[in-house]
């Protein structure tokens, strides 16, 4: 039987990851490439004349226009830490490259920080994963499900009405070959129309043909110009479904990554950054070996935020 050449791919081993991220430098040079690629902007007055200043853990661009100094790592997610650059770039790596994810339990382990500074680290991380991922549209064909996460707490509410589960959506799209390409997982605030309608408008693309089951919200995703196909599945056993193959594998690989990885989970709070967590990696799965680089990438476009800010309930609107 042949080997699936994405799960055999060669990606980035730890030693290479060490050559080439080992250093202050050497991320401090990979974060410069990746925030400003075409050389360095002011962030102030978008200047390019700049001189460089020494003496301090970060070298500073100081711009020749306006005076402006900044490091490489100012307005971004990563403002004012006090951690090594090389500890984060571990965790780009770690985050990356774990295909089911990491809890901030085995990150505080593997990078040497309390449980604390890992769990704020992680969730940085992730915000910026998902944030990237929200600018993503899909388009073509769309296979699209729904479901639920999460569990009962004790004393809570049972079934449907717990407080720790919530509703999402699932689409993934599909080359012309029937093969995955790119996964959209994101709670929403129910399955009605009006919530199907405003989450189709954002990331369904007009023209798309969508293939669902018989729920009949999905009917409104034809207000945002796509097509519609329903199939009444009747409670049949995702086996002999064979049409939402791809769409029943996504939600069982996230069901059981979520899982196996974390034990102790608010899906009411934090679900958006996990989900969209989970699907950078998802929709990166082509090219493993560049994962390290499209996380620090998504983390020098993402803006500075707080512990508390993180710690706030998501919306999900």
């Amino acid at each position: 039987m042949a080997r699936n050449g994405i799960q055999f791919q060669k990606g980035l081993s730890l030693p290479e990851f060490q050559r080439l991220y080992g250093a202050e430098e050497q991320c401090e040079a990979a974060l410069e490439k990746a925030r400003w690629p075409d050389g360095f902007r002011c962030p102030r007055c978008n200047g390019q004349q700049h001189g460089l200043v020494y003496g301090r853990r970060l070298k500073r661009f100081q711009c020749r226009s306006c005076g402006h100094q900044a490091t490489v790592i100012a307005g971004t997610i990563m403002q004012a830490t006090k951690l090594p650059l090389t500890t984060w770039f571990l965790a780009f790596y770690l985050i990356g490259q774990a295909k089911t994810g990491i809890s901030s339990l085995e990150l505080s382990r593997h990078l040497g920080v309390n449980y604390d500074t890992a769990w704020l680290l992680h969730n940085k991380i992730l915000r910026a994963m998902s944030e990237r991922e929200e600018a993503c549209v899909l388009r073509g064909k769309i296979q699209l499900d729904d479901a639920y996460l999460g569990g009962e707490r004790p004393g809570g509410k049972a079934g449907r009405g717990s407080e720790n589960k919530i509703p999402i959506v699932a689409a993934l799209s599909l080359n012309e070959a029937g093969h995955p390409i790119h996964a959209k997982i994101m709670p929403v605030l129910g399955f009605s129309s009006e919530a199907i309608e405003n989450w189709a408008a954002q990331n369904l693309a007009p023209g798309s043909a969508v293939l669902s089951d018989g729920l009949a919200c999905f009917r409104a995703v034809t207000t945002a110009g796509c097509r519609h196909q329903a199939i009444v599945t009747g409670g049949k056993h995702p086996n002999d479904l064979p049409q939402f193959r791809w769409i029943n594998t996504l939600l069982g690989n996230l069901k059981t990554s979520l899982s196996g990885t974390f034990h102790a989970f608010g899906f009411d709070k934090y679900a958006r950054r996990y989900l969209g967590g989970f699907c950078f990696r998802f929709n990166r799965r082509f090219a493993m070996a560049e994962m390290t680089d499209r996380i620090a990438d998504a983390v020098c476009r993402c803006m500075p935020c707080t512990e508390r800010d993180l710690r706030v309930a998501e919306f999900y609107g």
